[in-house]
């Protein structure tokens, strides 16, 4: 078969990745920060030939944030998780990967690269997911225990970003250590380690690669995952192939709001990491894989329902919850002592439901009239279910926060409680969805790792890396 290509790629290279992706052994959680980081340390400590750790960065509360180098070859790997730290499968992704290495000579071999791990990029954030680490099944505990932060405070979008009116360089620590790495390393291959919630596999390609395509969309069906086509994350991503985008940048996201007639500038913030790294001639990929399942995930069949009017419901809908949030939040405001990590998430994500629901409300004016797809009207009801988990949980955690310490007055705890009623009502609605299957997380790891092997394996075929990411500006 050495002949025979799919893809762009040799279709002995793509057996070999597909049966190294299936090989995942059973995983049925994630690691805790300590739990990540003692794992890594022994193995450097195991195998000090072939493991290389050092510091290369420094949390804002002051935790140690450590690189583990593994390999010599030529074209330098820059992988992280913990990038979003509610999307935790990179953790075991990172550690199958590393143990492979060290493990397989002839992995290290074909792959002609130095991987550069880092662990976890956001470890205060992450210790802040923990609770339901150890049953990622249970979507109600995952919901209860879901924390994500705000915008300003995340590593993947505070990355330096100026274009027409908009402005910001509040670079966060953890992004700021990522930015001295992409800039030393010139990565040939960055894999930012995320992953989504419900439905079903998807990626993001910083640029346009057709000979990956194929070998993208092999992984998942080796593993029996659907690929994800519904409705994507943001109406300013370019399609690329079903189910994979071109890396969404702060830069086309102003464009396409300034397009709509908003105000573009107070709706974004910093850039992400692919944009950034694009400087050295980097090609970034995201592998975005879902925690449950669904059979509407890839449904492609026209329904009944027409594309706007689902659109138009769903905009209804995050106007509604932003109102509620809001609501909410202003009445507990003047009794509120704590600045958690909780409220200040909520103050951000709330007036942001509004926000996505008034954009998406002009986008819908200006939609055609056609059927929409099975896909697009699941994903479309289910943004609505995730954001009210999400961000109705954090405001309760932010709450409950006040009532813990004991500085919750008589108002405050008559705000809880009805934060809980609501919050338990969308738990329930969410719960009512028929046709969810809890995906295995060795499968969903198999995605991530397969899908970096073939990108590598793509990458050297088209001669890309023949002295690292340097000199391809």
């Amino acid at each position: 078969m050495s002949g025979v290509t799919t893809g762009g790629l040799d279709a002995g290279l793509l057996d070999d990745v597909l049966d190294r992706a299936r090989a995942v052994p059973p995983i049925s959680d994630f690691p805790t920060v300590d739990a990540l980081l003692d794992w890594f340390s022994a193995l450097a400590d195991d195998h000090p030939s072939l493991v290389r750790r050092r510091r290369v960065g420094t949390s804002r509360l002051g935790e140690p944030i450590e690189m583990f180098s593994v390999g010599d070859g030529p074209r330098p790997h820059l992988l992280f998780a913990g990038v979003h730290p509610n999307e935790p499968i990179g953790f075991r992704t990172l550690q199958h990967l590393a143990a492979e290495l060290v493990a397989d000579p002839g992995l290290r071999a074909s792959t002609g690269a130095t991987w550069h791990l880092v662990p976890c990029i956001d470890p205060d954030g992450t210790r802040l997911n923990e609770s339901w680490f150890g049953n990622p099944a249970d979507r109600a505990a995952y919901a209860r225990g879901f924390y994500r932060p705000a915008p300003s405070e995340q590593v993947e979008w505070t990355f330096p970003f100026a274009y027409k009116d908009a402005y910001f360089d509040d670079v966060i620590p953890e992004t700021q250590a990522l930015m001295r790495l992409i800039d030393e390393l010139r990565p040939e291959l960055m894999v930012s380690l995320h992953n989504a919630e419900l439905g079903g596999v998807y990626y993001y390609l910083s640029e346009d690669l057709p000979d990956a395509v194929a070998p993208l969309h092999a992984v998942p069906a080796a593993l029996g995952l659907p690929l994800d086509t519904g409705e994507p994350e943001s109406p300013a991503l370019e399609r690329l192939a079903p189910a994979i985008y071109r890396a969404g940048s702060t830069r086309d996201e102003y464009d396409y709001l300034e397009s709509l007639g908003l105000d573009a500038p107070s709706l974004v913030g910093g850039e992400g990491s692919a944009a950034y790294a694009r400087r050295h001639g980097t090609v970034s990929l995201i592998a975005e894989l879902p925690y449950w399942s669904h059979p509407a995930a890839d449904d492609t069949a026209e329904t009944d329902a027409d594309y706007a009017d689902v659109v138009r419901t769903k905009a209804e809908a995050l106007v509604e919850l932003g109102g509620t949030l809001t609501g909410l939040l202003e009445e507990a405001r003047g009794d509120l002592t704590l600045r958690s990590p909780f409220l200040r998430a909520s103050e951000s994500f709330v007036p942001m439901m509004t926000d996505a629901g008034t954009s998406e409300l002009v986008r819908a004016g200006r939609l055609p009239s056609r059927p929409a797809t099975g896909a697009e009207v699941f994903s479309n009801e289910e943004v609505v279910r995730m954001f009210r988990l999400r961000f109705g949980g954090m405001l309760v955690r932010a709450l409950e926060a006040e009532a813990t310490a004991g500085l919750a007055t008589a108002r405050l705890h008559r705000v809880h409680a009805r934060a809980r009623d609501l919050y338990d009502g969308w738990l329930a609605d969410a719960r009512s969805v028929a046709g969810l299957e809890v995906l295995p997380v060795e499968r969903l790891v198999g995605v991530q790792y397969g899908a970096t092997l073939a990108v590598s394996h793509v990458l050297a075929a088209r001669g890309s890396g023949s002295g690292g990411g340097g000199g391809r500006r």
